[in-house]
């Protein structure tokens, strides 16, 4: 589960150019599969975000996750290491 992690802090600047070219008509809140789409790993991860308090979510008939909290989330994060939950840390860059 730790490389899927690894996908959210690859994904970073995709994610938000996503939601920056998103027209206010968009949707609001997605459940968790749209949430995991967006954000390119798979509905475990997110569960395992949601549970850790790490992705805040609300219940609405099932899990549901704002917009505004997945922009959040991505900028709060972006330069940081999500492999390992337990040890969240700077993205180390490759010295080659």
């Amino acid at each position: 589960m730790g490389s899927n992690i690894l996908e959210i802090v690859q994904s970073v600047f995709s994610v938000f150019h996503r939601f920056k070219c998103y027209s206010k008509d968009e949707k609001l809140l997605y459940n968790v599969r749209e949430t995991a789409a967006v954000l390119g790993v798979n509905v475990h991860l997110v569960y395992e975000l949601i549970n850790r308090k790490l992705l805040p979510a609300l219940r609405l008939g099932s899990l549901k996750v704002r917009k505004s909290t997945l922009i959040d989330f991505v900028e709060r994060y972006e330069g940081m290491d999500l492999s390992d939950l337990d040890n969240i840390k700077e993205l180390q860059q490759n010295m080659n």
